[in-house]
């Protein structure tokens, strides 16, 4: 996934919600018996979301609907994840943010409208979230994320946390190592945006037509592993069901962490490369010095300017490739949203976050960058530089790392 660059209409290598191998109707509704739908799905459920099922299958549905999610900062993006998740029937979305709606929230938020000016943001997003689909239970909470201790993430499936800065995401980070619980980051300015992943130790199925060579079980890249192999046969074909293991690091260390060596392995693929990491590595380390993003100030163009050609160098990347009006469109657009931005991301946080509750398809790893005006979407894997990790990788699954010391 390193590198790959997927088009706005998110074709290319990113997850998607497609398989090559769906279900006819007959296979669905027959799928289960009158003794197990009193205990799973529900035949109506079946029927109401009977296309993604076919996409999907039965048991990523099943799992969907026993999800617990939490989604922090209600805004254009987290109005997008929010819509989708719920749409596709996860089984509870808890929303938290303290902020209250402002006149500039409208502009790309559809939650929420001009009467719910100076209403807390969450409060005001709910009632149309439960009309997106009725069966999901929709919970608010008002509460400052900063004063959430680490066991108030423990009850759920999966965190997602948006338009934060980088101490209160590492915190929450942190937070969900200790519960051993998948984190999202996401955010977007303007024209550009990102989405993080850190799930920890994650297990996934591959399903694909099984071939004449068999699959070895090792270590496909630095945090990649096949760990387990299987087959069943549909529709008169040997399918072999893959089962992969990928590791994870939390946002701090990823922040600090060098590209993937075969990124930097040649002149031409570091051209390649967008300055966005750069950007928005530097737009983090200018809040923690100064508290607040950049303004127009001739000292603050200055600051972020010298802090965005130091990151630039520490990645090795071209001096070149920083070009001026990246800069200037970069800082243009840092704090603003923009509704075909925060759609496209949001779809595709939303839809790996479906592939990880259903543990199919491979999961972002680690850092997707989005450039809306380049029409590109580039994945890195950004880890520190460790020795090669097979045992880990290919051993019982782990418990996540306690990383508590990291907290700021």
């Amino acid at each position: 996934m390193n590198g790959v660059v997927p088009t706005i209409n998110g074709a290319g290598d990113l997850p998607t919600q497609s398989s090559p191998h769906t279900l006819p109707p007959e296979q669905i509704h027959n799928h289960y018996d009158a003794s197990n739908l009193g205990q799973g799905i529900s035949a109506d459920e079946i029927a109401l979301y009977d296309r993604q099922i076919r996409l999907w299958g039965v048991k990523a549905q099943e799992k969907l609907r026993t999800a617990n999610v939490l989604l922090i900062t209600i805004k254009g993006l987290a109005n997008e994840i929010a819509k989708n998740l719920v749409l596709a029937g996860i089984g509870s979305l808890t929303i938290l943010d303290s902020s209250v709606v402002v006149d500039d929230d409208l502009g790309a938020q559809f939650l929420i409208s001009e009467e719910d000016v100076g209403k807390n943001r969450a409060e005001a997003a709910a009632p149309q979230i439960r009309k997106l689909n009725p069966r999901v239970l929709v919970q608010v909470d008002t509460q400052d994320i900063r004063l959430k201790q680490p066991e108030f993430y423990a009850p759920f499936s999966i965190v997602i946390a948006t338009d934060l800065d980088l101490p209160t995401l590492s915190t929450v980070n942190a937070s969900c190592r200790l519960c051993s619980r998948p984190f999202y980051a996401a955010e977007t300015h303007g024209f550009y945006g990102y989405i993080f992943a850190d799930l920890g130790t994650h297990d996934y199925v591959i399903e694909r037509e099984k071939s004449n060579r068999p699959t070895a079980l090792n270590a496909e890249t630095m945090t990649r592993s096949i760990i387990a192999t299987s087959t069943k046969k549909e529709n008169g074909k040997v399918i072999e069901m893959v089962t992969k293991r990928e590791i994870y690091s939390p946002i701090i260390l990823a922040n600090t962490s060098p590209l993937p060596l075969e990124q930097l392995s040649s002149r031409r693929r570091k051209l390649q490369i967008p300055p966005l990491l750069t950007c928005l590595r530097a737009l983090w380390e200018f809040h923690s010095i100064s508290g607040a993003n950049p303004s127009h100030s001739h000292a603050d163009l200055a600051l972020f300017t010298s802090l965005a050609t130091e990151k630039h160098k520490e990645l090795q990347l071209p001096t070149e490739t920083l070009r001026s009006e990246f800069l200037r469109s970069f800082l243009q657009n840092i704090g603003s949203e923009i509704a075909p931005v925060t759609a496209f991301l949001g779809g595709q946080l939303a839809q790996d976050v479906i592939n990880v509750l259903g543990q199919r398809e491979q999961p972002i790893q680690n850092f997707l960058l989005f450039d809306s005006e380049e029409s590109k979407g580039p994945v890195y894997a950004l880890h520190p530089i460790f020795p090669p990790m097979d045992d880990a990788l290919l051993g019982p699954p782990a418990p996540a790392p306690v990383v508590g010391q990291l907290v700021m």
